[in-house]
């Protein structure tokens, strides 16, 4: 596991097929933004690209160290490990298929409005660099609206704020979850 949030060497961005980069001011402290960042389960209900996660072998609907999760994104099954791991600060997986490997990198910086969130990814492999002129402006408009959508939910009424169960604050943004 990266203990620091740095790219792997097999899969550092420079000359890599597919990198992407955005980030997002949030309006909401770093705690709130990391507490929805790590609700993997939710992802589906605040960014559309994300279906069918399932995680693996550990309990409780948030992401931790070395967790596996699969999920299907841009139409593609995937499986990948959380490498990297420092609450409030970064997280990070990686992904390794026949088709194509991948690095997911989120960093969350303090600010005096909230916190800033950036997201990072590097993809290589067949498919990354076949689809390369398509992956490249597609991860880039799917990984803003994920940021909008994480702060969506991060920034969601105060009256959320009072609500205990992370779930029901999910219900209470997104009216869409079943009881």
């Amino acid at each position: 596991m990266d203990g620091n949030g740095d790219w792997p060497e097999d899969l550092s961005p420079e000359g890599a097929p597919v990198v992407s980069y955005n980030a997002l001011e949030i309006a909401a402290p770093v705690e709130r933004v990391w507490a929805v960042l790590v609700r993997a389960v939710a992802w589906p209900s605040l960014y559309a690209n994300c279906k069918d996660l399932q995680i693996e072998g550990h309990p409780g609907p948030d992401l931790g160290p070395g967790v596996f999760f699969t999920w299907r994104t841009f139409g593609l099954r995937v499986r990948t490990q959380v490498t990297a791991w420092e609450p409030e600060r970064f997280l990070a997986w990686r992904g390794d298929t026949w088709y194509g490997r991948g690095y997911h990198l989120w960093r969350l910086e303090p600010t005096q409005q909230g916190c800033r969130l950036v997201t990072e990814e590097v993809q290589r492999g067949l498919v990354p660099w076949l689809g390369r002129l398509y992956l490249r402006p597609a991860l880039h408009s799917w990984h803003q609206r994920w940021l909008e959508g994480l702060a969506a939910r991060a920034t969601a009424s105060a009256a959320s704020d009072a609500i205990a169960d992370p779930l029901e604050l999910e219900r209470v943004v997104d009216t869409s979850l079943p009881e």
